[in-house]
């Protein structure tokens, strides 16, 4: 149906606000929580990945669990890439997945290589980020 005096619908471009979405997605209560709880302080370098890998997988009974503390975790290492590694920073694809997009242009899943750690412990987050910051 053609209204003409409502104009043509345009898209508007939409709005990033960098730092916002890199503080929301920075929170991961879950996975502060749990690795508090195992005295591992998360202060987002890449140390306190290497603390990570070393609890004890003592979710991986709880299914629910899993899935937010892989989610959390895939976050928590995107944060400390975007937050280390010159150039990184958070991309939101289409279909709202974030990802890690280096200043190469490359583009890593955190969120799906999170939730494999939190199932298998496969691969280790500090590994994943040691090839993140030699790419």
């Amino acid at each position: 149906m053609n209204i003409p005096f409502l104009g043509k619908r345009r898209d508007s471009p939409p709005v990033r606000d960098a730092e916002g979405i890199a503080e929301l997605l920075s929170e991961c209560e879950l996975l502060r929580s749990q690795a508090g709880r195992d005295g591992v302080q998360l202060d987002d370098t890449a140390a306190s990945l290497e603390g990570l890998d070393q609890l004890l997988p003592r979710w991986r009974g709880d299914e629910e669990v899993v899935h937010w503390l892989g989610n959390d975790a895939g976050l928590y290492l995107g944060t400390v890439i975007v937050r280390t590694v010159p150039g990184a920073a958070w991309e939101i694809w289409p279909d709202g997945q974030p990802v890690v997009r280096l200043a190469s242009g490359r583009e890593f899943d955190v969120v799906t290589s999170g939730h494999e750690w939190a199932e298998s412990g496969v691969p280790e987050l500090s590994q994943l980020y040691a090839e993140v910051a030699e790419a």
